[in-house]
């Protein structure tokens, strides 16, 4: 899962500021069900999916934080210390929790969520993925791969910035391999894991710039490959989702964002992502009024929608593979 604050997370699980906490949701408003245990009156845990979530600023060798790294609950936990980690509870949620919902309905395997992203972060600079040249638009000059800065406008390039185009790309990459390779500490009894999807949800810091915003479908097609043939998983599934606040048809940034996420998930115009990339349209889905941005008010239950609608989305294409599996054995 890899994004920036909207996947980072900032609904609240609990509090007395706000009625939209996830404690709210799920004791009063008796949503989300699957988070609850009526047999203890506790939170639930799931049996099969695991919750993993590092966070860093920066490129390959900065500091990890670990905020989750346990059994997938709602509850307000602290992940056990990791030697070259350094651990922190996380009182806010992200969509993890409405996706692995999703997953652990479509299967009672061992699943894991594996977290890495921070906030503020743009596709088309700090997210940049290996592979992309320098693009061009208007007057303007975005910086390829490892090349800073991030524009400059027609004429001799600037002096580089101390950062450069990818760093946290790398460096979120970086930290989910950490996790990956030390795979028994994370996933207690696994020997060995399957990449069958990324979780993408970002786009606001993008949306700032209408040069970035121009260039984001050209850039997520790139993520999705380069992704894919980083973590050896070529068939891996993509799903992305859009800002919260966009509409279809809007025109700025946001709105060219959002169509370029559902370029990308059009069989039409990328018949090599028919039945392996899906977009999710989240503008329905906010519960109060709010923007990405502000991290939707820190609206709990934003996020649980969210959440549950990438993760559909996600087991969608997943069972699309079951079928055509199925179909062949049967021949």
């Amino acid at each position: 899962m890899m994004g920036q604050s909207n996947m980072l997370g900032e609904g609240y699980k609990t509090g007395t500021k706000s009625n939209n906490t996830l404690e709210n949701a799920v004791k009063v408003d008796k949503k989300y069900p699957y988070l609850w245990d009526a047999a203890t009156g506790d939170w639930a845990v799931s049996k099969s999916v695991r919750n993993v979530f590092t966070m860093g600023s920066g490129g390959i060798g900065s500091k990890i934080t670990l905020f989750n790294n346990e059994l997938m609950t709602g509850a307000v936990t602290t992940p056990a210390a990791v030697p070259g980690t350094l651990s922190r509870p996380r009182t806010t949620i992200g969509p993890e929790l409405g996706i692995g919902a999703m997953l652990e309905q479509y299967s009672t395997e061992p699943q894991m969520m594996l977290k890495s992203c921070i906030g503020d972060r743009a596709l088309g600079w700090d997210l940049l993925p290996p592979g992309t040249a320098e693009q061009t638009v208007g007057n303007f000059t975005y910086a390829a791969y490892h090349e800073s800065p991030m524009k400059w406008a027609t004429g001799p390039k600037p002096p580089a910035m101390s950062w450069a185009a990818g760093i946290q790309y790398d460096g979120d990459t970086f930290r989910a391999n950490a996790v990956l390779g030390n795979l028994s500490t994370f996933a207690p009894g696994s020997k060995c894991y399957e990449v069958a999807g990324f979780f993408w949800w970002q786009g606001d810091r993008d949306s700032r710039d209408m040069g970035l915003s121009t260039l984001y479908e050209k850039n997520l097609v790139t993520l999705i490959k380069q992704l894919r043939v980083q973590y050896g998983a070529p068939n891996a599934k993509f799903v992305t989702a859009s800002l919260g606040q966009t509409v279809r048809g809007a025109t700025d940034g946001g709105g060219l964002i959002l169509n370029a996420m559902e370029n990308v998930a059009d069989e039409a115009k990328y018949p090599e992502f028919k039945g392996n990339v899906a977009a999710v349209y989240t503008h329905p889905l906010m519960h109060s009024p709010g923007a990405s941005g502000g991290h939707y008010g820190k609206d709990a239950y934003t996020y649980m929608n969210v959440g549950e609608a990438m993760g559909q989305a996600m087991v969608s294409l997943l069972k699309q593979d079951d079928q055509q599996q199925q179909q062949q054995s049967e021949q």
